[in-house]
C-alpha cells in the first residue's frame, strides 16, 4: 500500500508531540496524516484515549494506518479488539513499559495491564537498546505477543527529541516497509 492510499493517523504518548519531533514532521510532511488529538495529555483516561483512537478511526473512509508512539502504543494495543476492519496496520514506536519500568510516569499506568493478545493487522515494533521507558527484552515480547515484526533501532533512547530524533529518516524507512507489506 502506498502512503497516499491510506489515512495515516499519528498517536502522541504522554504529554503529546513537541515541535521537532519526528511524529509532527510526518504529519508535515504527508498529505494523508493527521495527528490524532487527546482531551488530556497529562493525565489520560485510558478509556477515552481508546475510545478516541476508535471514532478517529471509523470516520475514515480509506484504510487506516496508525503510527503510534511511547504511552499511545498501550492504548493501540487496548484499542485493537474493538477498531474497524478498515485499520489495515500500525507502526509501534518506544512502547512504553506501563507494568515494569520503574521510569515510566504514574498517569502511564491506567493502561496496566498491557494486553498480549495479537493484532489484527500486521504491525512493527521498534525500540531502542537504551531507552528508558522499556527494556530491549520487554519491547521483544510485546511484538512476540502482538504477532509484530520487530526492528531495534540500536542506542537511540526514547526515540523522541530528547533523544535527537528530529526528523528520524531512519524510522521512515522502516514505516514505509510496513507500508509495503500492507
Amino acid at each position: 500500500m502506498r502512503i497516499a492510499e491510506a489515512d495515516i493517523l499519528i498517536l502522541p504518548g504522554l504529554g503529546g508531540s513537541k515541535a521537532g519531533h519526528w511524529q509532527m514532521r510526518w504529519a508535515e510532511k504527508m498529505a494523508t496524516a493527521a495527528i490524532l488529538e487527546q482531551a488530556e495529555w497529562w493525565e489520560p483516561d485510558a478509556d477515552d484515549w481508546v475510545e478516541t483512537i476508535n471514532q478517529a478511526c471509523r470516520l475514515t473512509v480509506r484504510p487506516v494506518v496508525l503510527v503510534a508512539h511511547s504511552t499511545s502504543v498501550s492504548a493501540v494495543v487496548h484499542a485493537a479488539p474493538r477498531l474497524p476492519d478498515n485499520v489495515r496496520g500500525a507502526f509501534l514506536v518506544a512502547p512504553t513499559d506501563v507494568e515494569l519500568s520503574p521510569a515510566a510516569p504514574e498517569a502511564t499506568h491506567v493502561f496496566r495491564p498491557i494486553p498480549r493478545d495479537p493484532l489484527p493487522f500486521p504491525s512493527m515494533v521498534v525500540a531502542s537498546s537504551n531507552d528508558p521507558y522499556v527494556s530491549l527484552e520487554r519491547a521483544v515480547e510485546f511484538a512476540n505477543c502482538w504477532g509484530s515484526d520487530f526492528h531495534q533501532a540500536g542506542e537511540a533512547g526514547h526515540i523522541n527529541v530528547q533523544s535527537g530524533h528530529g526528523p528520524w529518516p531512519e524510522g521512515l524507512l522502516m514505516f514505509t516497509r510496513l507500508m509495503q507489506r500492507l
